[in-house]
C-alpha cells in the first residue's frame, strides 16, 4: 500500500509552517511587510526549496513591482538566517538551501475570476422563479 504523502511532501510542509512563524516573529527587517507563505517545493535531493511567497497590498502587484523585489531581496538576504532557524526546529541532517519567488497565482486567479464574470454576467445560475417552482414542500 503506498503512502499518502512522501517524505519530501511532508517536510515542504512543515518547512511552510515553520517559516511562516519565523517570518512573521522574527525577521525584524521593514522591507519584507506582511508576507504569506503559499507553498514550499522541496527537490528530491533535499538540496534546494523553492518559497513561494505573496505580499498583503491594496494594488495588483506583479514581480517586477519595486514591493515584491524589496521584500524578495530581504528574504534571500535572510535565507541563511532561516535556513539555521528551521533546520534546528526540524532536526534534519540535511536542510536544503532556500529560494524565495513570488507567487503570481493569486493575481492570475483574480483575472481568471474577473474573465468568468465578464463572460456570465452578475446574473445568478439559478433564478428565484425557478426555486419555487421546483420546490414541492413550498406548494403544500
Amino acid at each position: 500500500m503506498p503512502r499518502e504523502f512522501s517524505r519530501v511532501d511532508r517536510i515542504g510542509d512543515q518547512m511552510q509552517r515553520e517559516l511562516a512563524q519565523l517570518i512573521q516573529r522574527e525577521v525584524k527587517d521593514p522591507r519584507v511587510g506582511m508576507v504569506t507563505v503559499n507553498a514550499v517545493k522541496v527537490s528530491r535531493d533535499l538540496g534546494y526549496a523553492d518559497i513561494y511567497v505573496s505580499l498583503l497590498s491594496t494594488e495588483e502587484l506583479t514581480e517586477e513591482s519595486p514591493e515584491v523585489k524589496a521584500s524578495l531581496g530581504a528574504l534571500n538576504k535572510a535565507s541563511g538566517f532561516l535556513r539555521g532557524q528551521v533546520g534546528r526546529a526540524m532536526k534534519l541532517r540535511v536542510m536544503p538551501q532556500l529560494r524565495f519567488h513570488f507567487d503570481t497565482l493569486q493575481g492570475y486567479s483574480r483575472r481568471m475570476d474577473t474573465l468568468i464574470r465578464e463572460a456570465v454576467g452578475d446574473k445568478p445560475a439559478v433564478s428565484r422563479e425557478d426555486d419555487a417552482t421546483d420546490d414541492p414542500e413550498r406548494d403544500a
